[in-house]
C-alpha cells in the first residue's frame, strides 16, 4: 500500500464537493464541460445554433469552488464572464455508454458556474489555440453542493439563471439545452473512459456578462440548487 513516504512530496488533496444533507464528500476526478449547448448562447456567440455533434472543453478538477468560497478576479484579464450550468455528478463509469442507461450512472446534480476569461477566449479563437488559459484557470468553476438524484431525480425542466448584484443577466430553461443529459453523457463516454468523480458542466443560456471585484453572483436552478459566490 502507497504510503505519504512514497511520495517524493505531499500530495495535494482530492477536491470534493460536499453532498446536501450529509456529510459526505463527492471526489471530483475531472471535470467536462459542454460548449454552446443553448441555442440562444450559441448565437449571442456567434455561431449558428443548429445542432451538430457537441464539443467539449476540460478545466482541472482543482477548479472547483465549494460553497461559501470566493472567486479571487483572475491575473491577465479585464473582461470576466459568468456561465450558470447544471452540474451533473458521475458515480459510475464506462466507455460506450447507452443513451438509455446514461442516468445510471449519475450520482446526483448541482449548480455551478463557469467563470471565463473572454478575453483570453477570444484571442485563442483568433488564432486558433486551446482554451485552457481562458476556461482552465484557478477557481474557475464555483459549485454548490450535490443533491443525489435518489432525492431529486433527474430533472429535465427548470428556470435556469443568475443575477449580479440582483440585477438579472442570464435566465433559460433546461428544456431549452440541445444535448440533453444522457446524451452528453453517451457521446462523452466514446471519447473518454468516464470514470466514478467525473462532473459534467451542462452549458449555459444566453445571457454571459462580465463580472468586477466586488460583485455578488447568484444562480439557480429551480428544484435544483443555488450558488452565491463573491467576486473578490
Amino acid at each position: 500500500m502507497t504510503k505519504l513516504a512514497d511520495y517524493v512530496f505531499t500530495p495535494e488533496p482530492t477536491p470534493t464537493i460536499p453532498v446536501a444533507g450529509s456529510d459526505k464528500l463527492f471526489p471530483v476526478r475531472r471535470i467536462y464541460c459542454v460548449g454552446r449547448n443553448f441555442a440562444e448562447h450559441a448565437i449571442e456567440m456567434g455561431h449558428d445554433p443548429d445542432k451538430e455533434p457537441p464539443f467539449f472543453f476540460q478545466k482541472n478538477s482543482d477548479a472547483i469552488v465549494p460553497p461559501g468560497g470566493d472567486f479571487p478576479y483572475p491575473t491577465e484579464s479585464s473582461d470576466v464572464h459568468h456561465e450558470i450550468e447544471l452540474v451533473v455528478a458521475l458515480d459510475k463509469g464506462g466507455t460506450n455508454i447507452p443513451v438509455e442507461h446514461a442516468l445510471d450512472h449519475v450520482f446526483g446534480y448541482g449548480v455551478g458556474l463557469d467563470m471565463t476569461r473572454r478575453d483570453l477566449q477570444a484571442v485563442s479563437k483568433k488564432m486558433g489555440r486551446p482554451w485552457e488559459t481562458a476556461k482552465s484557470f484557478e477557481a474557475s468553476a464555483p459549485c454548490s453542493a450535490l443533491i443525489p438524484a435518489s432525492e431529486l431525480g433527474h430533472p429535465t425542466t427548470g428556470a435556469i439563471e443568475v443575477e449580479v448584484n440582483g440585477q438579472t443577466r442570464q435566465t433559460g430553461d433546461l428544456n431549452q439545452m440541445i444535448w440533453k443529459v444522457p446524451e452528453m453523457i453517451a457521446y462523452l463516454s466514446r471519447l473518454f473512459e468516464l470514470r466514478p468523480g467525473d462532473v459534467i458542466f451542462a452549458g449555459t443560456p444566453a445571457g454571459v456578462s462580465a463580472v468586477e471585484r466586488g460583485d455578488l453572483i447568484t444562480g439557480r436552478v429551480a428544484g435544483v440548487a443555488e450558488i452565491a459566490v463573491k467576486v473578490v
